[in-house]
Order: structure tokens, then sequence, then C-alpha cells
């Protein structure tokens, strides 16, 4: 079969069992948007898992810029799944006049902070353009749709609070990383706009930063590296004082809470998607990484670097009561997302 990855497989079999009215895409077609970064193509594999063997499974219309990228990430689903078609084009240009579309997920988005600084420009146009390109195709298909923002929302908060949906901080307009939280503060507010304005079925999920299998060994960011470093066994360097404390989500505790709000939430309405009891500075999560799922002899070292352009300690302590109130609840904990995300990385 297509997955063959057991921890995947787990996942996804446990999935199945979350309170989601997984009928309610029996028949129809999902459009995904960013099918092939890392929770969108979690999503294209919890959706034709749900269809195996059933009768009238969905149709998923994966919508992606490169079909060699596609057909390597997805080409089993591809050659065992005829309910899962592949959809080129560009997310800010994207027409489909001759297919049905039942529901749109839209995953699609500027992912890596080097080129949110390098390319600002492209970074807020993307974000805003193929938002509202992706909400004038939902009101013109009559669909449901979820825009999946972000937790860097929230701009920058004081340490110790807990942070709710209504609570927005100061970010400089001008400072060029600001290009991807403001812009995603803007698709937001064309979604809540739409839905005002035109009754457009629009929902919005702020994902806190989601990490689990899919992600690969190299990637550069700084939960990659301890995950490296523990099954190295070397030391984890922080050039910080690895104060910025965050809390996190598993890719499958992201999927479900997706769903959950795709077809719960409501409409105009944003959530805040996290595992609260994930709450921690960087430094402690290193160290809590090595003490459990490393060789034993690597500790947390600090070395400094005043002379590199590291970002500002911040602090974001998610309060996810209003999607807690749909009756989702994350599954996984800090240790149990690292193990399955270094199980897959190697």
């Amino acid at each position: 079969m297509w997955i063959e990855n057991e921890v995947i497989r787990r996942d996804l079999d446990a999935l199945l069992e979350q309170p989601i009215d997984f009928s309610a895409f029996d028949g129809k077609q999902v459009l995904i948007t960013g099918a092939t970064g890392l929770i969108g193509s979690n999503l294209v594999n919890a959706l034709l898992y749900y269809g195996l063997g059933r009768e009238n499974p969905p149709t998923v219309l994966a919508l992606i810029r490169s079909e060699d990228k596609a057909r390597r990430m997805l080409g089993a689903q591809l050659e065992q799944c005829p309910h899962l078609k592949l959809v080129q084009g560009d997310v800010t240009t994207l027409s489909l006049p001759d297919t049905e579309v039942d529901f749109i997920i839209h995953a699609a988005s500027q992912t890596a902070s080097r080129a949110m600084v390098e390319q600002p420009v492209e970074t807020i146009l993307t974000t805003v353009e193929g938002t509202r390109n992706m909400l004038e195709l939902c009101r013109e298909k009559k669909a449901r749709m979820i825009y999946l923002s972000s937790m860097e929302v929230y701009g920058k908060q004081p340490k110790g609070k807990k942070v709710t949906e209504d609570d927005v901080g100061a970010m400089l307009p001008t400072r060029l990383r600001s290009s991807y939280p403001l812009s995603k503060q803007l698709a937001e507010c064309l979604c809540a706009g739409h839905a005002a304005e035109y009754g457009t079925d629009v929902k919005m999920i702020r994902l806190a930063q989601t990490f689990g299998p899919g992600v690969p060994l190299e990637d550069s960011r700084v939960f990659a590296m301890i995950a490296r470093c523990a099954m190295a066994g070397q030391d984890v360097v922080l050039h910080t004082t690895g104060e910025s404390a965050h809390s996190y989500l598993y890719t499958m505790d992201a999927v479900s809470a997706i769903l959950k709000v795709l077809l719960e939430g409501q409409k105009g309405e944003a959530y805040t998607a996290a595992n609260e009891d994930t709450y921690c500075s960087i430094a402690q999560m290193a160290q809590t990484v090595l003490e459990k799922l490393g060789r034993g002899e690597s500790r947390v070292v600090f070395d400094i670097r005043k002379d590199v352009p590291y970002p500002d300690t911040s602090y974001l302590d998610l309060d996810t009561s209003k999607l807690r109130s749909l009756g989702w609840a994350p599954q996984y904990d800090l240790p149990e997302m690292y193990r399955n995300m270094m199980e897959t990385m190697q």
C-alpha cells in the first residue's frame, strides 16, 4: 500500500478515531493548495487514507507548482489512488471553471524565513493575492473554505501572557521579515471581510510551529537542528540565550484541527491550534529532547553570537480554548512529536 511508513500509518489510524465527521467528505471534491508542503501533504494523505475501501471516497484536487516534485512526494498515491488529481498552477491565478469544488483547504504559503527577507514583495503578494483568488473561487463554487494562518499574526507579546485570538502585538511594517506575519493578518482580514460582505463560508486557523513526520533531515529550523544533534549524539549549540518560548503542534494534530474547524467552525472566525502543554523555551526544549531521546552524552551549549542577526527574544503562550470548545484536543506531547519525527528522518 502507498502508506508504507509505520509511524505515518499509525498516525493516520489514530486520526480516523478523532471526533471528526469524515463522512462529510464522502463523494466531495476537496481542493488543497500547497499540497506538497508539510501540512498540505499530510492533509492529502489523511483524506486519501479515509477514502480507502469506501464506496464513495472524496476526490482530492492537489494544487501543485512542480509536477516533478509532486510525483516524487505523491507518486505512490497517484498510482494507487484514482481519487487523487494533480492540478498544476499558481494559487494567485488558478481558475477551475469546469470542476466542482466542495471544500478548499488553502495551505499554500511562503515558509522559508530567508525568502521572507530576500523576497518580501513576492511573499506579500503570494499570501494576499492567493487568498483573494481562493476566496473568489470559494464564493463562485459555493464551497466551504479554511485558510491556514500562523501564530506569527500575534506579533510581540509580553512574557507570562496567555495569548487569545483577540490579542495582537506590535510588528514593524518596515522590517522585511514582517512581510510574512503582516500579509497573514491582511489575508485573515480578507477572509473575515468575504464572510461578512458576501456570506462566503470561510474560517481561519492560526497554527503554532508544526513539525513531525515529513520534516527532512536537512531542515534548517532550530527544532530540526535539535533532533539531528540528539540522533547523532552531538551537543546542541545555541548562539542565543535560548529564552524564546513558544507553543508547538504535531503534524497530525494540525490536520485534525484543520478538518475540525473546516467542518464545525464559525464562518469568518479564527481559531488557534497548538498543544498548550508544549510551551517551553528553546533551551528547555533542547534539554528535554537530549534527556529523553538523546544518547546520553550530549548537552546544551551556549555560544552567544553578537555578530549574527538572530530574531529577538519572543514569547507566545497560546490559548486554544476556542478550538477546544469544538471538541478538539491535541494527542501528541513534545517527546512523542520528536520521537516520531526523528524516526522518519533516519
